[in-house]
């Protein structure tokens, strides 16, 4: 038997099959990134009044439901690793293209969410700077240095999620150093950030946790690694659930901390910076600052890669010729970018970041993740249950159980974040329908192509 790593003249090159279970996972926790609960915590903490820790193991639970769901497709898909390809490869086409509309919307509103946030954490150490100044300068930073093909490595995206890490740790220690020394009614104290009586309401945590969802962003992104990994038929799955049920525990632990710390009958300076905010009060302007400028380095990260990620989706349908193939299809010859599409995306979040705040534009992203996950839930038990001869009843209740419990968080988004969210899926299908001929011919892809393939498409 010819070795499988090995170069064959007929298959070409294969990915060599190198990532184990906790290479996999440390992927997981860098793409999501131990502070994620930080950036969203003000905004679901005052949806939820108060009971932000609460949301946060209520969208684990649906989190890893979809979790097992995006594991077990990526047994049948071990190349695609998407949403868009799982519910119409496994349902319909057309509710594929639906579900990657949802997608494209997210793409499209995570450099509007970076920059809102980088420019409040930046607003902290320059007050004194205009935000809407501040915004120009890291929408121009984002697109500059994707622009000019700039990339942070793996060995440094690992430095930084060890530091968060450290960091983690530090405010941690420091609340309960203050909690510790700080007088309270005895264990309601302890007990009053997952239940407060006084201001528990089901609505409202239900919508506090809609946003929470936003804390497991990217897990995901495991299912792509299908094809490096080991065993992946039993580590892609692993992997996901283990990075979800990590990712629950730690962001629940920070959240907490935060909720004895700062009492939910208190006011926050900015919602947006809540955490900041926080920390200072737990440790003074030191830990303000640590904790400041942690927020502000990982969120630029994430604003370059976002606006990347969002300019190859744009040209993977450029050329395709679902949208203007010599605009977006473009490839600048010299760095091999999508150079158009890296500046129509900079100036969308340029626009975008006038007329939507952070609350809005995160709901917005959550409105087309939960759509996608609801997506997957759906494929998972149509091929896995409808179409097996021996119906399990594990593959009936999980993807059953998550749809209905992201089905639910999506409905108790804010009723503005659903009015635009429908309008924007309308428009897509309106779109989509009208390409299509009625949804007959050939759909749209959401595929987003990889440096590898990008090239070979610009080449060709």
């Amino acid at each position: 038997m010819a070795d499988p790593q090995t170069v064959s003249a007929a298959n070409g090159p294969r990915l060599r099959r190198t990532l184990g279970l906790w290479d996999l996972i440390l992927y997981g926790m860098i793409v999501i990134q131990p502070t994620a609960p930080m950036p969203v915590y003000g905004i679901m903490s005052q949806r939820a009044h108060g009971h932000a820790v609460t949301t946060v193991l209520i969208a684990m639970v649906a989190m890893l439901f979809t979790a097992i769901s995006y594991g077990r497709m990526a047994r049948a898909y071990p190349s695609a690793g998407s949403a868009f390809t799982y519910v119409g490869s496994e349902i319909h086409p057309a509710l594929g293209y639906v579900t990657g509309w949802g997608m494209a919307m997210d793409y499209m509103l995570n450099p509007i969410v970076c920059t809102i946030l980088c420019s409040k954490f930046a607003l902290n150490f320059f007050p004194e700077i205009p935000y809407p100044v501040l915004v120009l300068v890291f929408i121009a930073l984002f697109t500059g240095l994707n622009l000019f093909g700039i990339r942070t490595s793996a060995h440094i995206n690992d430095t930084l999620a060890a530091a968060m890490g450290i960091v983690i740790l530090i405010f941690l220690a420091a609340a309960a150093r203050y909690v510790l020394r700080m007088p309270h009614d005895g264990i309601a104290f302890f007990t009053r950030p997952f239940y407060d009586p006084q201001t528990f309401s089901f609505p409202a945590v239900l919508g506090g946790t809609s946003l929470a969802v936003l804390t497991y962003i990217g897990f995901d992104g495991i299912s792509t690694l299908s094809e490096e990994a080991e065993n992946p038929k039993r580590n892609i799955l692993l992997a996901t659930v283990l990075v979800c049920l990590i990712t629950g525990v730690l962001a629940s632990v920070e959240v907490y901390a935060a909720q004895l710390v700062w009492p939910s009958s208190v006011p926050f300076p900015d919602v947006d910076t809540a955490y900041v905010a926080v920390a200072g009060r737990a440790a003074g302007h030191w830990l303000f600052s640590l904790i400041n400028v942690t927020l502000l380095v990982a969120t630029v990260g994430s604003g370059m890669g976002s606006q990347l990620g969002a300019a190859r989706l744009l040209y993977g349908m450029g050329r395709g010729n679902a949208i203007p193939k010599s605009f977006f299809g473009a490839i600048e010859p010299k760095r091999r970018i999508p150079r158009n599409n890296v500046l129509f995306v900079g100036v969308f979040a340029l626009i975008g970041t006038t007329f939507l705040t952070f609350e809005r534009a995160a709901e917005l992203l959550n409105f087309g993740a939960l759509l996608a996950f609801m997506g997957v839930n759906a494929a998972s038990f149509t091929r896995y249950f409808l179409r097996e001869r021996k119906r399990d009843l594990s593959n009936f209740l999980v993807p059953i159980l998550g749809f209905i419990v992201c089905l639910l968080l999506w409905l108790n988004l804010s009723r503005p974040a659903k009015i635009a969210g429908v309008v924007w899926m309308a428009l897509g299908i309106g779109y989509g329908a009208i390409r299509t001929r009625g949804f007959k011919a050939e759909l749209v892809s959401f595929e987003i192509p990889d440096e590898a393939n990008g090239a070979a498409g610009a080449a060709s």
